[in-house]
């Protein structure tokens, strides 16, 4: 009996352990390298580039900058007396940082009921939803990474009253997301051939240009 019971706990704890593992983020300075790992997310981009216009390479760079590609980022908690751990600056989570308010407006307009920040399907097209809507309403270019997250960082409002233009810290954030997306555009022109006709049914004709 003790042997029949120590084969299922073995298995859960290996699964469990292996879970773990591959919760790990990847490296982030290569979109490739993110990709082999992940070639899912490369699908999950294409979709949100092709229904909402922003560059796979722009919300890979968002995502990049919000969570360093960790699924279940939060802001780290502030300290009450300098050593209790008290409340969090916001409600940011999942890989796009999405806060509550606006995560509620995208669920309302466009997001399934199994839609979670979690997962990275919905994270990216959250960004680009966001994006978009950052055009309509700004006129800002979706091929502008620097002006597209200063006003997904700021709001639109917050954006609108320039509320960014003092604040290094954001710039220097602002500067690292653009050339991340820059760095990013150029490695997929050097691999994503390989994640467009991976699978068997994906060869001329029916493989995705």
């Amino acid at each position: 009996m003790r042997r029949l019971l120590v084969l299922p706990l073995l298995l859960i704890t290996v699964t469990w352990l292996t879970g773990c593992a591959a919760s790990q983020p990847p490296r982030a300075d290569n979109i490739c390298t993110i990709l082999d790992d992940n070639p899912r997310w490369y699908d999950y981009a294409r979709e949100s580039e092709e229904r909402w216009g922003t560059p796979m390479a722009t919300q890979f760079a968002f995502v990049r900058q919000e969570s360093s590609f960790r699924h279940d980022a939060r802001p780290p908690r502030t300290r009450l007396l300098g050593f209790i751990p008290w409340r969090r600056p916001s409600t940011a989570y999942g890989y796009a940082q999405a806060q509550n308010p606006v995560w509620g407006e995208y669920m309302e307009a466009e997001g399934s009921l199994f839609a979670r920040r979690t997962h990275m399907k919905y994270a990216l097209d959250f960004i680009g939803w966001y994006n978009n809507n950052t055009h309509q309403r700004l006129g800002i270019s979706k091929q502008n990474p620097r002006q597209l997250y200063l006003a997904y960082h700021e709001g639109h409002t917050g954006y609108r009253r320039r509320n960014w233009e003092n604040n290094a810290t954001l710039l220097r954030a602002v500067a690292r997301v653009e050339r991340t997306a820059q760095n990013y555009a150029a490695q997929l022109q050097e691999c994503e051939e390989r994640f467009q006709c991976r699978r068997f049914w994906q060869f001329g004709p029916f493989c995705d240009a």
